[in-house]
């Protein structure tokens, strides 16, 4: 990682550097995409089979597309009971956290008899995508699956890429059982995306999809956006540590190479006032690096994504760290409360020296599905607000119309609607209907 000093010219390169993970720069891959989901949405199940043996080398039928309860029994024989009580202990934790989240339908009725409201209703149908392939992320299904399931919604449908031999990851199978999912697909990719989008003979249209994926995924997600609800169009993986000369330098090392593992494109920034603990760190994640099983993706990663910015002052560092709007930002200061308020922009915060973004991952509660790429500065962490819809409730007396009707009536002809105005004159003989 190379030290730089914070400047307008070189936060301008890291800046443009950043945005070439986004979305808009496959056009190749979003060609391929257009064609995938066209062809599973006027062939269905046919051509979701064709895609699985040709993507995944998988044969499947309707017979065995759908996940089994035998299958998930066979799961559970091969995952640990010791992994199971972790993951069981996670779920509880991640649901007494977004419980806090719920919101209740509410009413507020005036003097005048006008009664108004809103009306908080769950999803019917919710998607989850998982990824499959070199890793299984049963930690991932957690995080899209309960809060799901504390909002309400009456059924939640998986899909998850199968292996050649036709079967899914077993950690994958029981976290989806623990957390709640009803049916699981083996399907993935941009596929799977179509297959929930739009339906298949055997794949239920959901109302809305989330979960990670790799870019196939992410521009399905994009392109199907309108046709259902999605999370988000999810990037890779990002952290950015503020630090000042009280930081442990292995502490910062190490939680900086906890984002550079998960993708060649993952980044990796240090923002710090200590140009001490700018060397420190440098030479830490070396050393770290050369012990750790991913150290050619993670080095692929800090080439290119990985950043230690020296900045005057504190207020510099935050402004830095506003502008990058990371995924996850980790605050490792004399006083980080004080420095978290100083903070507009992250999908997350860590605060202290014990705060490792792993926590969050795993088993603090919050949901790590996160808003990259510098969205931070409009989206949210995935939440149950993302399984419920709100509707607006008004009910009016005569009496309450009629106190406002002549505004209503105004306001409409001062939009030369005059349809919307006779609609209230109407009820009051002042209109020529």
């Amino acid at each position: 990682m190379k030290i730089e000093l914070l400047g307008k010219d070189s936060f301008g390169h890291i800046q443009k550097e950043l945005l070439k993970r986004s979305t808009d720069s496959y056009p190749a891959e979003e060609k391929a995409v257009a064609d995938i989901l066209s062809c599973v949405r006027s062939r269905g199940d046919e051509a979701l089979f064709e895609y699985e043996e040709r993507f995944d080398g998988c044969r499947l039928t309707k017979e065995t597309l759908l996940v089994s309860d035998r299958e998930i029994e066979e799961a559970y024989r091969e995952v640990s009971s010791e992994l199971v009580g972790i993951i069981r202990r996670s779920i509880s934790r991640i649901r007494a956290f977004h419980e806090q989240q719920k919101q209740r339908s509410w009413f507020m009725t005036e003097v005048s008899g006008m009664v108004l409201g809103q009306r908080v209703t769950p999803l019917e149908r919710a998607g989850v995508y998982v990824p499959g392939g070199k890793a299984a992320y049963p930690s991932s299904v957690l995080m899209n699956i309960v809060p799901a399931s504390v909002a309400g919604v009456s059924e939640i449908i998986m899909c998850t890429p199968p292996g050649r031999d036709g079967r899914v990851t077993p950690t994958t199978l029981v976290a989806a059982r623990e957390a709640g999912a009803g049916k699981i697909y083996k399907l993935g990719g941009a596929q799977a995306i179509a297959a929930m989008a739009f339906g298949t003979e055997s794949v239920p249209r959901v109302d809305k999809i989330t979960g990670p994926g790799n870019i196939y995924v992410a521009l399905a997600k994009k392109a199907v956006y309108g046709h259902v609800a999605i999370d988000s169009v999810a990037g890779p993986s990002e952290i950015t540590v503020l630090a000042d000369e009280t930081a442990d330098p292995r502490y910062v090392a190490a939680d900086l190479l906890s984002q550079a593992e998960h993708d060649e494109l993952a980044s990796a920034i240090l923002v710090t006032t200590s140009r001490s603990l700018a060397e420190e760190v440098q030479k830490a994640v070396t050393a770290f690096t050369e012990k750790l099983s991913r150290r050619d993706i993670i080095e692929k990663s800090l080439d290119r994504f990985g950043h230690i910015l020296v900045a005057d002052t504190l207020d510099d560092a935050a402004r830095a760290v506003n502008e990058i709007a990371p995924e996850h930002l980790e605050i490792q200061t004399k006083e980080p409360f004080l420095v978290m308020t100083k903070i507009r922009n992250a999908g997350a915060v860590f605060i202290g020296p014990y705060s490792s973004e792993p926590l969050g991952d795993y088993m603090a509660g919050p949901n790590h599905v996160l808003p990259t790429n510098g969205t931070a500065r409009f989206f949210s962490a995935l939440s149950v607000d993302d399984f419920v819809k709100k509707t607006s409730i008004i009910y009016s007396s005569r009496e309450a119309l009629d106190a406002l009707h002549h505004d209503i009536i105004d306001f409409a002809k001062a939009e030369s609607l005059t349809a919307h105005a006779g609609s209230v004159a109407v009820r009051f003989g002042e209109s020529d209907y």
